[in-house]
């Protein structure tokens, strides 16, 4: 039997090994492992830190014009070997290649939005606010910053975070999943290959005690995560009272509401992409569709049954394949559980996906596409982020009651409208308490150069990923006033508060 290669951690611009710990990496596809990754400890966690934080003083004093010229680089470098990472994308996680390749694709637009960096820490400037008074603003660094990504997007995730804050002159210590690692580790690497200085970009792979010891150490200043709720609850309040400044993206319960009015057969498709596209693991995926009307609801659900049925599932390297398997054993089995409860609990299982059998790989993960009609507020499946190719039609009469029930979920990340009426498409853009919304877009992931993030207990903290909040979560605004007096002229004192008047 040929060994499984190792994946290791990135530190100081090298491979190196770290953690006596070993986990395996699973093809989703067949269920066998093709790789093995080295789990951090807390020594090599620090020492990860140690490489950012004697990287940092030398690239935080680098013009932000030659840090750009990096990220233009990496881009180049990213599109080169877009096929390569793709792969690996595809190996380690499932989705099929032509998602991974959109994933990456939006993470390029990340980097190429870094590349911007001299126009976006230029900060400001007003001269003479005062006599002889000049007054202006800037960006600085904070320091050594940390990420914590998800399985789902392995590239893209990370994309969302290092560029922005190595661009803005911070160092960074990366904590990909340890499910599908590899593609963020090449990514690194590439970045090296673009001019990256080592020590500025880490990798170190781990579980919790990567993620404890990182939290814990006094050295990084701020962290990002994207996951679930109950971990990115954890992460803001320990990394908070710890004093770092955290951005922790949660879990969702994205609704879509189609109105009587709406294009069906348009928003059909649309659900179907966005409901089973990637397995359904992603913060942005439809998982209950509300339907204005029983008209609508029945239109809605014979269209779903219909294209669900033209639907081929299989491995993701296989082009004729529209979905993958899950990610690991142990969620394939809990999103399977998630379809026994909504059984049990009266939801009528239109579509039943549990008995896929997919020739050739009995050892994968595949759940087929499943569609619930009738689900009602309160049950398990309409509460709780599934993370799985599980799609439910709720029924209501009126717009009002589609947007009480969305405003009343826990969660808040994104939702949308299929409507042809501009006047129903405003009232519900305006009251609606979500933070990415769509008309007649099912994904409303915005694009990079805006920002990222939900409501509720979808987001703890301020300020949203990627885009102009990138610059305000990994900098700090620094105001500074200076008076240069004229030869000669000298002012007493003066006890009234300043003014310009």
């Amino acid at each position: 039997m040929t060994a499984l290669r190792t994946i290791p951690h990135l530190i100081n611009g090298a491979r190196q090994d770290g953690g006596q710990r070993l986990a395996d990496v699973f093809d989703p596809s067949t269920g066998r492992p093709v790789a093995r990754v080295a789990l951090a400890d807390a020594a090599t966690v620090s020492e990860a830190i140690a490489a950012a934080q004697r990287a940092l003083p030398a690239w935080k004093a680098t013009p932000p014009l030659k840090r750009a010229r990096v990220m233009s680089r990496l881009k180049t470098l990213l599109e080169d070997n877009a096929a390569r990472i793709c792969e690996l994308i595809t190996l380690e996680h499932g989705k099929v290649l032509a998602d991974s390749m959109g994933e990456l694709q939006r993470g390029i637009e990340n980097v190429e939005y870094a590349s911007y960096a001299p126009e976006l820490l230029k900060g400001e400037h007003s001269r003479n606010v005062g006599p002889g008074i000049d007054a202006w603003c800037e960006h600085q660094a904070l320091g050594v910053t940390a990420g914590i990504t998800p399985f789902n997007f392995p590239a893209m995730v990370p994309l969302w975070m290092w560029p922005m804050a190595v661009a803005c002159g911070n160092t960074f210590v990366l904590k990909p999943s340890e499910r599908d690692p590899s593609s963020a580790l090449l990514i690194a690497e590439l970045a090296l290959e673009a001019g990256l200085p080592p020590g500025v970009l880490n990798v170190v792979n781990g579980d919790k005690e990567a993620v404890d010891a990182l939290l814990a150490d006094p050295r990084v200043k701020a962290v990002s995560f994207v996951g679930s709720t109950p971990v990115a609850e954890a992460i803001y309040a320990t990394g908070t009272a710890r004093g770092k400044r955290v951005q922790a993206l949660g879990g969702a319960k994205n609704h879509a509401v189609v109105m009587p009015d709406a294009d069906i057969p348009n928003a059909v498709t649309a659900l179907m992409g966005a409901a089973f596209g990637s397995c359904g693991e992603r913060c942005m995926a439809v998982p209950i569709v509300v339907a204005v009307g029983q008209a609508t609801a029945d239109a809605v659900v014979a269209g779903l049954v219909a294209e669900i049925a033209r639907m081929k599932v299989g491995p993701g390297t296989a082009s004729s394949c529209d979905m993958g398997p899950l990610v690991t054993r142990a969620h394939f089995e809990k999103v399977r559980g998630y379809v026994d409860h909504g059984v049990e609990e009266g939801a009528t299982l239109v579509v039943d996906g549990r008995g896929l059998s997919v020739p050739g790989h009995g050892g994968g993960y595949f759940l087929g596409p499943c569609l619930f009609d009738h689900v009602k507020p309160g049950m398990k499946i309409h509460q709780e982020e599934i993370f799985g190719p599980v799609l439910g039609v709720m029924r209501v009469d009126s717009l009002q009651e589609a947007m009480d029930i969305i405003n009343a979920h826990e969660y808040g990340n994104g939702t949308c409208i299929f409507t042809r009426d501009g006047e129903a498409a405003r009232h519900f853009s305006d009251h609606i308490e979500v933070g990415m919304v769509g008309v007649n877009v099912p994904l409303p992931v915005p694009v990079a150069y805006h920002s990222f993030g939900g409501w509720k207990r979808s987001l703890f903290g301020d300020l949203h990923a990627y885009g102009p909040d990138a610059v305000r979560f990994y900098t700090r605004r620094k105001a500074i006033t200076q008076r240069w007096p004229s030869a000669g002229v000298r002012e007493g004192a003066v006890f009234s508060f300043p003014s310009s008047r």
